[in-house]
């Protein structure tokens, strides 16, 4: 379209050009003819033989007819043809002209007299009108003929000029093409795969930088996308997990619970019972008591990192102290029932948390390995400590766990041995916390079973 738009115009200018030149070239014959007519003009209005004058003289052009004709259209001089065979010339257009504007000249015009055709040339003067003719001969037409010399190379130009654009515009379209089939994917939500870059110009730049937006916009689109589904399996997660939390802690309240009002019934169905007797139900209605009101602790203290663990404070909490407590603990128990603590903390490590939630994974791991491990050592070893973190490693030497349980330490109520379990007065929440304890700090834990026997904890806490 641009090309025939083009040509459309150069074939215009070409066209006027030529018409312009016949033209030109029009009015300079006529400019010499008019020069001769106003000679005779001026030879008539002195008085001159015009009729001598005009055989004698050298005319400007072969083959000149010379009419002398009145202002009312009368022929009375013609030097080729007898003035019987002339009629009224008051309506041809070259007389009629010079009687309105002074001279006038007409192209091409056949003559109704001789059936010549003829380039006519009037001059009005103030009783005559001469009109001189030069007939259409070949050196005629040379004469009127326009250049073509310039023609050509108008032409040519706009020949070059027109490959020259279609290769441009060639180019250009190919690039609005791909920009309209980027259009239409980015209409059907299909990704624009094309390879080849955008040239670098103009509409290249504007191509590649709305590419590069719809494909951003596409990633903006599929990570929240992506996010959503997260959250939605994040949410459907925490609803089954809290409502096989809510199951767990219905099932482990009922031993004790059942336990507790067996022994109560007992107490107060007024049987006679030994003051020994009374007393063991005693006891086992307060050791139940306890579990209970462990379970519910620990329940509470898994809720309270879960739903509130921004209005949980934080503070400097040195980690040696810790250890050195459970030290402390640990040497108070019995002989025959203690554990001996290997610490390896050969610098001081303090975090930004909280003392009740660090101290929470410290014990839980130390009580986990007393109740369960069957070993008699715990080793908790600094394995890095930097400005960002630090990892730690707790471990025991007892007889460890099966390599299938290994991923479910973690879990909710979950025991390796749930009759063993339950005699020792664990609620089975114990490793969880620690695991919610260490994720509130920046950090994750992993469990192994030791070379050795035992089990081993890596931790880590950021600072």
């Amino acid at each position: 379209m641009l090309i025939a738009f083009s040509w459309t115009i150069i074939l215009c200018f070409i066209g006027f050009q030529y018409f312009r030149e016949k033209q030109y070239k029009s009015d300079f014959l006529n400019a010499q003819l008019q020069l001769y007519n106003s000679y005779l003009l001026k030879t008539i209005e002195n008085g001159g033989a015009y009729e001598m004058h005009i055989k004698s003289i050298e005319h400007p052009f072969e083959e000149l007819r010379i009419s002398v004709i009145t202002h009312s259209g009368d022929v009375v001089y013609d030097n080729m043809l007898p003035l019987d065979s002339l009629n009224n010339h008051l309506l041809r257009p070259e007389i009629a002209g010079s009687l309105k504007k002074g001279s006038a000249y007409h192209i091409g015009r056949q003559s109704a007299s001789d059936g010549r055709e003829y380039f006519y040339s009037a001059t009005k003067g103030k009783e005559l009108i001469i009109r001189t003719a030069i007939p259409y001969s070949d050196s005629l037409r040379e004469v009127l003929r326009a250049d073509w010399t310039f023609l050509g190379v108008m032409i040519a130009v706009s020949l070059a000029m027109s490959i020259l654009a279609y290769f441009a515009t060639r180019r250009l379209g190919k690039n609005i093409e791909r920009l309209n089939r980027f259009a239409a994917k980015a209409e059907k939500g299909e990704p624009f795969d094309e390879d080849e870059p955008f040239p670098n110009d103009e509409l290249g730049s504007i191509s590649s930088h709305i590419v590069q937006l719809y494909a951003q916009w596409k990633q903006t689109i599929k990570d929240r996308d992506i996010a959503h589904e997260a959250a939605m399996r994040e949410e459907q997660d925490k609803i089954r997990i809290k409502r096989q939390l809510t199951n767990n802690i219905n099932h482990e309240l009922k031993t004790p619970v059942a336990s507790i009002q067996v022994c109560l019934e007992t107490l107060l169905s007024g049987i006679n019972i030994s003051e020994e007797k009374r007393q063991e139900l005693i006891e086992r209605c307060y050791t139940n008591n306890e579990r209970l009101r462990r379970l519910l602790g620990d329940v509470s203290l898994i809720t309270r990192m879960e739903d509130g663990s921004q209005l949980i404070s934080k503070e400097a909490v040195d980690i040696n102290n810790i250890i050195n407590e459970i030290a402390d603990d640990l040497a108070i128990v019995p002989e025959e029932e203690r554990f001996t603590l290997h610490s390896n903390f050969n610098e001081q490590v303090v975090v930004d948390g909280n003392p009740s939630l660090i101290g929470s994974i410290f014990r839980n791991l130390t009580e986990n390995a007393i109740a369960y491990s069957g070993g008699r050592n715990i080793y908790i070893s600094l394995l890095e400590n930097n400005e960002e973190l630090c990892r730690i490693c707790f471990e025991d030497d007892g007889c460890g766990v099966d390599e299938k349980q290994l991923p479910r330490l973690f879990e909710r109520f979950y025991r390796v041995d749930k009759g063993r379990s339950r005699r020792m007065g664990g609620t089975g929440l114990g490793l969880a916390i620690v695991k919610h304890a260490v994720q509130f700090h920046g950090g994750n834990i992993s469990v192994t079973n030791r070379l050795n026997g035992g089990l081993r904890f890596e931790f880590s806490l950021k600072k």
